[in-house]
C-alpha cells in the first residue's frame, strides 16, 4: 500500500545536509513525515515543485512592525503577510514600539493583538530600561517572548539603556541570551553636530566607527563578568568583529541585510535619507569584511531589520528624518541574488553558508534557545514549515505588501523569490 500524506512537495531540489538535491516531501499532522522518492505516495494537496528550490521557512529574527502605536508605518497584520510572501514563515519583532513593550501587561498585548492578524509565527522582546531591570528575568520567561533586547545608543522610539550600572543590573538580571543594539550613547551625543543638514552622506561620520566599537567592548566585558550570554544585532564595522570574535564565550552576532548588500557613499548619493539606518551603512570595506565574517562562520545570524517608515517621516531634511528601511520580505532575494557574487560568497545556493536566513541554522538555537530550528531537511518528524524558491525573476517594488510607502525605484532584476505562497491563516507564537 503507498503511504499518503496531506501534502506532497514533488520533484524539487531539496536543502539537505549533504547539498542541494533532488527529492520529494511528504507532510502529515503539519510536520515532516518522510524525504526521498515518494513516485508511489498519495496525498490530498500536490505540489509540483519542479524547477524549484526547496528550503525550510526562513527565521527572521529582527524585524520591527510598529505596532502598537505607528500603524501607518506598518502593522501585524501587513509585516506578517509580507514576511510569507518573502518566504519568512517566523519572527522576531522588536520592542521600541509606542508604547514600548516593557511590561507583562505589554507583552500580553501585542500576544492578542497577534492571535488572529499574525500570520506567521512569532515572538517578542521584551525592551530593558531602568524601570524595568527588576523585573526583566520574569519576563524573559513568558510565554511568547523572545528574550530581553537593550539599546545601548538612542534610535528609533524611547528605549536606552546606556549608563554603565543600569546595563550591569539588566545583565545580572536573567540568564537568556540578551540582545543589543551597540551603539555609544554619549559619543553619539558628543557628535551630533557633524551630521551635517540635507547631507545623509554624513550619517556614518557623525555615528562613526568608534561609537560601535566603544559600545561592544564595554558590553562584551560586561556580559563576559556578569556570565550572561549575549546577542550583538546588526554589526556593521569591520572593526567590532575582532572584539566578538575573542568573545565566543558569550557573543553570537548578527549582520544585517542592508550592511551586506549597500555601501557607501553610493547608497547615500542613489537613496539619499532612504538608505539612512542605525548603525549606518558604512564603505565598501565593512562590507567585504562583514562576508568574509559570513564566510568564516563568525556571523550566526543574518537578519532583515525590516524597519519601516512613511515617505514623510523619510523626506525630512536630514538628520531630522527617520532611520530604517523595510526589508523582510525581500531577504530571502536580496541574500539569493548575493550567492551569485563570488567575489562577496564563497558558496552558492548548492552549498550555502550556515548562517544565511535562506537556511537558518543551529546558531538560531545557540543564540535564542529555539527547537528544531535547523539548517536543512536533516531528519524527519520535523514541525517545519517550507518554501519554494524560483530561478531569476524581475521583482517590481509594487508587488510588495508594505504598509509604507517604499524606496524610490522602479524594478530591479534579482535572483529567487518565494513562489506561489499559500494564503495567510493566522499562527502562533513561539519560545
Amino acid at each position: 500500500m503507498s503511504e499518503r500524506f496531506d501534502l506532497l512537495i514533488r520533484g524539487g531540489m531539496c536543502a539537505t545536509p549533504s547539498g542541494i538535491v533532488a527529492a520529494d516531501i511528504g507532510v502529515r499532522d503539519g510536520r515532516i513525515a518522510a524525504i526521498g522518492a515518494l513516485g508511489s505516495a498519495k496525498a490530498a494537496e500536490i505540489f509540483d515543485a519542479r524547477g524549484l528550490h526547496v528550503l525550510p521557512g526562513i527565521i527572521d529574527t529582527h524585524v520591527h512592525f510598529r505596532e502598537p502605536g505607528h500603524l501607518e508605518k506598518e502593522d501585524m497584520e501587513t509585516g506578517s503577510t509580507a514576511a510569507l510572501l518573502g518566504g519568512v514563515t517566523s519572527v522576531f519583532e522588536m520592542p521600541n514600539t509606542n508604547p514600548p513593550t516593557t511590561t507583562r501587561l505589554l507583552v500580553e498585548d501585542k500576544l492578542a493583538r497577534a492571535a488572529q492578524r499574525m500570520h506567521c509565527d512569532h515572538a517578542f522582546y521584551v525592551g530593558a530600561s531602568r524601570e524595568n531591570i527588576g523585573a526583566l528575568s520574569e519576563l524573559e520567561r513568558l510565554p511568547g517572548v523572545a528574550g530581553v533586547k537593550a539599546f545601548l545608543g538612542s534610535s528609533t522610539g524611547t528605549l536606552l539603556l546606556d549608563k554603565e550600572d543600569a546595563i550591569v543590573q539588566a545583565l545580572k538580571a536573567g540568564c537568556r541570551r540578551m540582545a543589543v543594539h551597540s551603539e555609544d550613547e554619549a559619543r553619539l551625543q558628543e557628535r551630533a553636530k557633524l551630521a551635517m543638514p540635507g547631507d545623509p552622506r554624513t550619517h556614518p561620520v557623525w555615528r562613526d566607527i568608534e561609537t560601535a566599537t566603544r559600545s561592544t567592548e564595554r558590553v562584551l566585558k560586561l556580559a563576559q563578568a556578569a556570565g550572561r550570554p549575549l546577542h550583538i544585532l546588526h554589526v556593521a564595522s569591520a572593526e567590532e568583529l575582532p572584539l566578538i570574535a575573542a568573545a565566543r564565550d558569550v557573543a553570537t552576532v548578527e549582520a544585517a541585510v542592508p550592511h551586506l548588500t549597500l555601501a557607501a557613499p553610493e547608497c547615500y548619493e542613489k537613496l539619499g535619507t532612504y538608505a539612512q539606518i542605525n548603525p549606518p551603512i558604512r564603505d565598501a570595506r565593512h562590507r567585504d569584511a562583514l562576508w568574509r565574517a559570513v564566510n568564516d562562520g563568525l556571523i550566526d545570524v543574518v537578519g532583515s531589520d525590516h524597519a519601516p517608515h512613511t515617505r514623510a517621516d523619510k523626506e525630512r531634511i536630514y538628520p531630522q528624518t527617520a532611520s530604517g528601511m523595510p526589508g523582510v520580505q525581500t531577504l530571502v532575494t536580496l541574500l539569493q541574488d548575493a550567492l551569485e557574487d563570488p567575489e562577496l560568497v564563497a558558496s552558492s545556493l548548492d552549498s550555502i553558508p550556515d548562517p544565511l536566513a535562506v537556511t537558518p541554522h543551529a546558531a538560531n538555537s545557540k543564540a535564542f534557545g529555539l527547537r528544531e530550528i535547523i539548517g536543512a531537511f536533516q531528519e524527519q518528524r520535523m514541525d517545519r514549515d517550507v518554501i519554494c524558491v524560483t530561478p531569476l525573476l524581475s521583482l517590481c517594488c509594487f508587488d510588495l505588501s508594505y504598509t509604507a510607502e517604499l524606496t524610490p525605484g522602479d524594478e530591479i532584476a534579482l535572483v529567487g523569490y518565494a513562489a506561489d505562497p499559500s494564503p495567510p491563516t493566522p499562527s502562533h507564537y513561539f519560545c
